[in-house]
């Protein structure tokens, strides 16, 4: 998921409850939407080992190479349920953590109300359009060491964590909107697709 604002990541401090992100990972190519692994339920996490958190290390360094929020494995080509993400709430807190095998848990009753903002996804780059998705939200999954953790907030945050529970479950952020605003959202990122070649961002992207 994009940063709302690009190039503010790191600008804010940082909250970590279960510790900081894996550092010194590879910048891999964002696969985009259309490869078959973003398209269905991905392989659950079953061995917390270092091959996870390689694998983890390498979200994070993408992540911050293409400038997002979150990441989710299927986005760089790998069939495993686990995102990462570094994300500001609608106080500005920003909140970092690594998630497999995520559950979202988000309000109902008279608690639902829904925060209708645009919404981008790393695997279309340059394209976004409005969706309406609940305000907050709780994330509940385990770490890199296997062990339980629970992440929640409102904001963007509440909308990176659903947006990348999605991921891990085959969902595009597309598959939630209207003909209409898809073949918009389709549109937007055909804008700007120049600036994003197959490869980025292991490489940069082009410049006007």
């Amino acid at each position: 998921m994009p940063h709302d604002t690009p190039g503010l990541s790191g600008s804010r401090p940082t909250r970590a409850p279960y510790g900081p992100l894996p550092e010194g990972g590879t910048v891999r190519p964002v696969v985009r939407w259309g490869t078959p692994v973003m398209h269905r339920r991905q392989a659950d996490v079953t061995a917390y080992d270092e091959a996870l958190r390689t694998l983890v290390a390498d979200l994070v360094a993408t992540m911050y190479a293409a400038d997002g929020v979150g990441l989710a494995a299927c986005q760089i080509g790998v069939d495993l349920r686990v995102f990462v993400f570094d994300c500001h709430d609608s106080s500005g807190e920003r909140t970092v953590g690594v998630v497999c095998n995520p559950e979202v848990t988000l309000p109902e009753g008279s608690d639902r109300r829904l925060d209708e903002d645009d919404e981008g996804c790393l695997s279309l780059p340059g394209g976004y359009v409005p969706l309406a998705r609940p305000d907050t939200a709780t994330v509940h999954g385990t770490g890199l060491d296997g062990g339980a953790v629970t992440f929640g907030g409102d904001g963007m945050l509440a909308r990176c964590l659903q947006h990348e529970t999605d991921h891990t479950f085959g969902t595009v952020f597309g598959d939630r909107l209207s003909t209409r605003w898809r073949k918009r959202l389709q549109k937007n990122h055909e804008r700007v697709a120049d600036h994003y070649p197959v490869e980025w961002p292991a490489m940069p992207a082009s410049v006007d």
